[in-house]
Order: C-alpha cells, then structure tokens, then sequence
C-alpha cells in the first residue's frame, strides 16, 4: 500500500526532486506557492487529505544573506516566520493524522550554517537552529510512532541560490571550500530525504543529517 506524503515548499528544486523520487511509492499531497498556498498565511486545507499521514516534508526556505548589522528586525522576522513558525503550523496542524500511522517520518531543514559559523548568516542560522532544536526535542516527544529528523545541506544548486550560482568567482571560491569539490545537486538532498522518509531509516529520529560535502567538518 503506497504511504500518503505530505510536501510543503516550493515546485521546483529539491522538493521536485524529492517528489519525483517517490512518485512511484508513495500518494502526494504538495502545497506550494505554485498552487496558491502560502504557508505563512494560509491554512492547510484538510479536506483535500487522507485521515492517515504517514510522512512530511517541510522544505520551505531562505537566503537572506547581510552583515548583521544591515539586518532589520523585519528581515529576523520573515525568516522566523517561514523557516520556523511556518513549520510548527504544519506539524500542529497534521499531528493528529500523524498519530494514525502505523509509522510516520517528519523531515524538516536546516543549514550547515547552523553548525559552522559563516559571515552574513546569521538571521537564516537563527531560524534553523530553532528548528534543530524542534527537531531533538519532538523526536522524544513523539517516539516511537513518529519519527523526526532534519537534513543540513551546504549550499545546492536551485532557482533559490542562484544569486550565488550564477558569479562564476563566488562559485569558485565556495566550491574551493568544500572538501568534495563541488556544491550539491537537488538529488543529494532528495535522496536523503527519501531514506529517512522509509523504513530502512525506521531507527533513526532526532538527528541532524548533514548532506554537505564535507563543508561542516573541513
């Protein structure tokens, strides 16, 4: 029986990726702003969902790099608001058809920023580690029936990066520091996502899977 997914984020990118990776496996249930759902604003329309959730995706995200002092309260605010709250919304809003799995798998993001300090991210860093901790604290709150964890990638090549893609010295410098040489592709973090998503990651919650290419222990 295929297991229903819930994926909250954007059309493209790496939820694309993800959910062309699971299209054959699994029923989804994707709300974006492509089909007019904006998650710091709109409530998740029930009605449109299965009674049973068997696993979420939260990928909703920015890249609002600024030396901290040109940073606005607005600017904290924003990302608070979409990386964070918006992420509570759902996960409140869908536990109760969490529960009715028999195994259910909840994966949010974070950034390799959290981990290890880099300039102007200190707002988007903020707002992920307040979902890291959301993470290690709701895997104990919630086992065993549903499990919770986050990936933190480094910097990965979509629509969203693109102001740093597209310098070509930018992108000589950041993929110098990476040990493997190269930023990542949608399909690194999409495959991560899959795995915990499945049962072969059935003993796995509470952690933070850092898919980087090396970037946080270089």
């Amino acid at each position: 029986m295929k297991r229903n997914i819930v994926i909250i984020g954007g059309s493209h990118g790496i939820t694309q990726a993800i959910a062309e990776q699971l299209q054959d496996s699994a029923n989804l249930f994707t709300f974006s702003r492509a089909t007019n759902f904006d998650v710091t604003k709109d409530i998740l329309p029930l009605e449109s969902l299965p009674e049973v959730i068997d696993g979420v995706v939260y990928a909703p995200g920015s890249i609002n790099l600024k030396p901290f002092h040109l940073l606005k309260m607005e600017d904290f605010q924003n990302d608070m608001a979409l990386n964070t709250m918006g992420a509570v919304k759902i996960l409140q809003t869908l536990y109760p058809r969490l529960r009715k799995s028999d195994a259910a798998s909840v994966v949010l993001f974070s950034t390799v920023a959290v981990q290890k300090g880099m300039n102007f991210h200190s707002s988007i860093a903020m707002a992920k580690g307040a979902i890291e901790g959301l993470v290690r604290s709701l895997a104990v709150e919630w086992a065993p029936k549903i499990r919770i964890n986050a990936i933190a990638p480094s910097l990965v090549d979509t629509p969203l990066a693109q102001k740093i893609t597209s310098n070509a010295k930018a992108m000589e410098v950041t993929v110098e520091k990476h040990p493997m040489k190269r930023i990542g592709h949608v399909n690194d973090i999409a495959a991560a996502a899959v795995y915990l998503l499945s049962e072969q990651s059935s003993w796995v919650t509470g952690q933070i899977l850092a898919v980087d290419g090396g970037l946080s222990v270089s």
